[in-house]
């Protein structure tokens, strides 16, 4: 007769010693402690902004419960029905809807006949020069984009604004409405700061395309209209859309130039009809506002990723040889004198009218030089800003709370960034690291002004533990670090895969705790990522409008709002110096950048 035995199950260990055990991995490897830590920060400054914004779009605000018939904090459709059926419906969205789509197709337009024009000159012909030119007409992208409007108005303003006139006006020439302000400066000016962007993306494209094929298809007697169109055309299809998109997006989010070029002339798009929103206390508007323009951009940005699938399928492969043959042009010389005046147009005239016009009383008359505007401790007639802009304090306050704002928040946006990349690559939970990899690159998705109205919205007011932020230095910190996350965790993520788990783990086996592993190990070597992490987020916050015009206050002024409040009061003289002061840090920094990661914004494009 078989005994049988009952086998006992293992008897688990007390949950006391279960714990122990859990904390001790922590302390070796707190990798998934650092993700959920991650997870609460983004959730709550990435997503909770924007669920806050589109809260306060269904919630009556107080102030509007005489016109609602409601009560504030109570869910409503009032804010809808003002924004798109009211009687002012018009002036506070379909306008400046049409307005913002003739900008932005216009622009468009503008920047790729420019930016396609020189990427081929650049990329598929002898034309002289072509090192030197690749490098200088990128040079708009480094200048803020107000620069060109700001030129602008120096040369064709009109009496219908206020304060000194143009230079035109000055000799006696009435520019008309037309050509100073409205639709026609804000494309050509928003054109020449964008075209850069299609210069890169096609000509990087251009580089890539075999010249076999269009050999190949010459032998067989086919036309050059046909080559272009039956093979360099869809082979370019994913550039084109990608940039095209791309500058749409961007003159969805900018406010600077629409602010100064439109608003003598009453003209609005939607950046500018939310910031005015937002002027006049209308926080229930101004959030429909910024919710149609995150969604518009969100659209715009996955419509680009459905098309880069969609032209994943028009690839070559070829040597690299064939890729780099250059077409012969017959007038060379005056070819390049074509891209120098490109570059003669899009930097040195807007920046030698805005250095001229601070030299000169009255507009680029060289017969009254002066250097008051620079230098003056009284200037007549000035109330708000009464002196030189190096002898007061107000543009050594706003360059050091510009340079301490942008540092601070590159700072803290390349670090998290690493972290990121480090919980993404090495963390073993994949839900966590999908999240992060998902909303670090929402704040892509989101329109600049769109994203700091959605700041402003959750941080406006107390809500629970968390302070009222508004007017603070922090409040702009952690909103600059935000908007240049997704570069900095891309960048990271990248960084990390790139790195073997190897060096920490024969560390960790000689007792090396995890914070000693990434001071001595992986910070280290992934010093290079962390320098590109700061110094591109720094150069790019120098110039930054749209994103902290409406999160600073009188204590919290930097250099590009400082410039704007220039503008508001008629002292143009004075804004095209703290532009010009911006432009010098931008390009300084810029070529620091450059030469700290040994490469440059058209590296290979003229070599």
């Amino acid at each position: 007769m078989a005994v049988t035995t009952r086998t006992q199950p293992p008897r688990r260990p007390p949950r006391r010693r279960r714990l122990l055990y859990r904390l001790r991995v922590l302390r070796h490897d707190p990798t998934a402690l650092l993700g959920l830590v991650l997870v609460v920060l983004l959730a709550y400054l990435v997503v909770a902004p924007l669920v806050a914004v589109l809260s306060d779009a269904f919630r009556l605000q107080y102030g509007d419960e005489v016109h609602a018939g409601q009560q504030p904090g109570e869910w409503t459709g009032y804010y809808l029905w003002r924004v798109f059926r009211s009687p002012i419906s018009g002036l506070l969205f379909w306008e400046p809807l049409v307005n913002t789509i003739v900008v932005a197709v216009g622009t468009t337009l503008f920047a790729l006949l420019l930016g396609g024009g020189t990427a081929w000159l650049l990329t598929r012909t002898n034309v002289p020069g072509r090192g030197w030119l690749a490098g200088a007409l990128v040079v708009p992208y480094m200048l803020p984009s107000w620069t060109f409007s700001l030129a602008w108005l120096t040369l064709f303003k009109n009496e219908r604004s206020g304060g000194q006139p143009g230079f035109l006006q000055a000799q006696g020439v009435r520019t008309p409405d037309w050509l100073a302000y409205g639709a026609l400066p804000i494309i050509v000016t928003l054109g020449l700061h964008y075209y850069p962007f299609v210069l890169l993306l096609v000509g990087n494209a251009l580089r890539r395309i075999d010249a076999q094929l269009e050999d190949s298809a010459r032998v067989l007697g086919a036309p050059r209209r046909t080559v272009v169109r039956r093979i360099v055309a869809p082979l370019m299809l994913p550039a084109l859309s990608s940039a095209v998109l791309l500058v749409v997006g961007r003159v969805l989010g900018t406010f600077g130039t629409p602010y100064v070029l439109g608003l003598p002339a009453d003209y609005r798009v939607l950046s500018t009809g939310l910031f005015q929103s937002i002027r006049d206390r209308g926080t229930g508007v101004a959030s429909v506002l910024a919710t149609v323009i995150v969604v518009i951009g969100v659209l715009i940005v996955f419509t680009d990723m459905r098309l880069v699938r969609e032209h994943r399928r028009f690839v070559t492969v070829g040597g690299k040889g064939a890729m780099d043959r250059l077409g012969d042009l017959r007038r060379r010389w005056p070819a390049f004198a074509l891209g120098l005046l490109v570059f003669a147009v899009s930097v040195l005239v807007p920046v030698l009218t805005l250095l001229l016009s601070t030299l000169t009383r009255t507009p680029l008359d060289l017969s009254t030089l002066t250097l008051d505007y620079w230098l003056a401790e009284r200037l007549p007639g000035a109330v708000g800003f009464p002196h030189g802009v190096l002898r007061g304090p107000e543009l050594w306050e706003a360059a050091w709370n510009s340079l301490r704002v942008v540092g601070v928040a590159a700072l803290i946006c390349a670090v998290v960034g690493l972290l990121i990349g480090y919980v993404v690559v090495r963390g073993t939970a994949p839900r966590i690291g999908g999240f992060l990899r998902q909303v670090s690159f929402l704040p892509y998705l989101v329109p600049g002004i769109a994203f700091a109205a959605a700041s402003l919205s959750l941080f406006a007011v107390a809500r629970g533990p968390v302070p009222a932020l508004y007017g603070t230095t922090f409040l702009l910190i952690l909103v600059m670090a935000v908007t240049h996350l997704p570069y900095s965790s891309r960048s990271g993520i990248a960084a990390m895969t790139q790195l073997g788990r190897e060096p920490e783990e024969a560390a960790q086996i000689a007792g090396a705790s995890w914070w000693q592993r990434m001071r001595r190990i992986v910070f280290p070597i992934q010093k290079g990522a962390l320098v590109t992490g700061i110094t591109l987020p720094f150069v790019s916050g120098l110039k930054e409008l749209s994103i902290v015009i409406m999160l600073t206050t009188t204590g919290t002024e930097l250099l590009t709002t400082l410039s704007i409040g220039l503008v508001d009061y008629g002292y143009t003289q004075l804004a095209n110096a703290v532009v010009l002061v911006i432009a010098l840090l931008s390009f300084t920094m810029t070529s620091l950048t450059q030469r700290l990661t040994k490469s440059g914004l058209a590296s290979g494009l003229g070599g």
